[in-house]
């Protein structure tokens, strides 16, 4: 029945080299179930039914992905979308996390209808891929930054705005213990390297007094803090002082999450084999669809946007090239669901090395960047610039996008099939005189 669901023969593979593969990917991206929730504990939610929530997610997301659209691609809350719903829309807009959480789900239905109608299709075809990387080289800069700080290695300076923290402290001491560890994993290709990293730290963590390792028994209950607790009422009527705020949201979801798959499925499916000849990527519509839904699920369980995992690349190498690895990343995530909510008893000493170190790793999409052409390298730059100093997502996209269509007008590239570019960079500076 797998050999005829997964076409296993036809692409190639056998039942024990997927389930390796699903095990290979599992392990690389493990460490999402400590880190999201130390990210969304930032906005106030209950970090064991964030973890909870984030394995439910994650699981589903990756077992719809393998069972509707047969790729290898590993799906969970997404890092830098989790940063955006805590340090923008929570922080800094104001709005609760539960409203927050609604507009996530908002967010999945509207990009469902959009995938329906060939609107995301439209923005894939829209925008250059260099700009897709750029974003994403842009939010591994803001994460690594977030994990700077919380490490206490960077720290708020009154003349310089930021600077060096004490690295004596037992904070940053355990946070550059724990990135050279990390570091030094990746580089001996230990699997889980991330995950195991995280533990280690977690361990000396405690021996230094950061924090408490407890055994606690599983509860439904950990889940029930943020499961259904989404607010649709409060997220359609977001209004005064907070201006277009649903709107900026949803679009920042949209394209960050646009993005990220767009990038993940080029690299995944071309390393894989899985690319048409001409191109493209058979299925698109399904995958996206899958995102759209794993999206809207992950919000009512309580967790921040799901994506394809570019970590969904190691599974590949392991030999992993249908849906059946993904399905089987899924079932290790829920089984992983009944040891969450031991996840607070980490310091955040520890998943600090791992923002830094993801935020590096996100660095290397910006060698898809021609930084000889200055057409593309400056919208790149600005929109890379933007995002950590402006401690916004939405800053960086608007910079670089509304520079990128200025750009080809002044080169005389302006075309009518690039209305689309030229309508979005409108919007955006509509949205600046708006918030100005």
């Amino acid at each position: 029945m797998l050999q005829r669901f997964f076409d296993l023969q036809g692409r190639g593979t056998s039942i024990r080299t997927e389930i390796i593969a699903g095990v290979t990917t599992f392990l690389t991206m493990a460490y999402i179930v400590v880190v999201n929730p130390t990210i969304l504990g930032a906005a106030g939610m209950p970090i064991a039914a964030v973890a909870a929530a984030t394995c439910l997610a994650a699981g589903f997301g990756c077992i719809l992905m393998g069972l509707v659209a047969n790729y290898p691609l590993a799906m969970a809350p997404g890092m830098g979308l989790n940063a955006y719903f805590t340090f923008t829309v929570v922080k800094g807009m104001g709005v609760p996390w539960e409203t927050a959480l609604g507009c996530v789900f908002i967010s999945g239905i509207a990009f469902l209808l959009l995938t329906l109608v060939g609107v995301r299709q439209l923005i894939i075809a829209a925008l250059p891929r260099w700009l897709f990387a750029a974003v994403g080289g842009g939010v591994g800069l803001f994460i690594a930054f977030i994990g700077l700080a919380d490490a206490g290695i960077i720290v708020a300076k009154p003349g310089t705005m930021v600077g060096l923290g004490s690295l004596t402290t037992p904070g940053a001491a355990v946070s550059l213990f724990g990135i050279v560890l990390i570091a030094a994993l990746q580089v001996r290709r230990v699997k889980g390297a991330m995950l195991l990293g995280i533990l280690l730290t977690a361990a000396l963590g405690w021996a230094v007094g950061l924090g408490h390792f407890t055994a606690a028994s599983y509860s439904l209950a950990d889940l029930a803090a943020t499961a259904g607790k989404l607010d649709l009422r409060a997220a359609l009527n977001l209004k005064g002082g907070i201006g277009m705020s649903l709107l900026e949201i949803v679009f920042v979801f949209l394209f960050v999450d646009l993005f990220d798959n767009v990038g993940t499925l080029v690299a995944v499916t071309r390393n894989a084999g899985l690319v048409a000849p001409d191109g493209s990527v058979p299925r698109l519509n399904r995958i996206l669809i899958v995102d759209s839904v794993a999206m809207a699920v992950g919000a009512v369980a309580g967790t921040s946007p799901v994506t394809s995992y570019i970590e969904s690349a190691s599974g590949v190498a392991a030999g992993g090239r249908t849906g059946l690895t993904a399905v089987v990343v899924g079932v290790l995530f829920l089984i992983t669901l009944f040891f969450a909510p031991l996840v607070q008893a980490i310091p955040a000493a520890a998943t600090a090395p791992a923002l830094i170190l993801v935020g590096a790793m996100m660095l290397g999409a910006l060698t898809e960047v021609d930084w000889s052409d200055p057409s593309a390298a400056i919208p790149a730059f600005v929109t890379v610039i933007m995002i950590p100093l402006s401690y916004s997502i939405a800053n960086g996209l608007a910079f670089g996008i509304t520079t990128y269509a200025v750009l080809k007008l002044v080169k005389g590239e302006a075309r009518r099939s690039d209305w689309l570019v030229y309508l979005l960079a409108a919007l955006f500076v509509v949205r600046f005189i708006y918030v100005a």
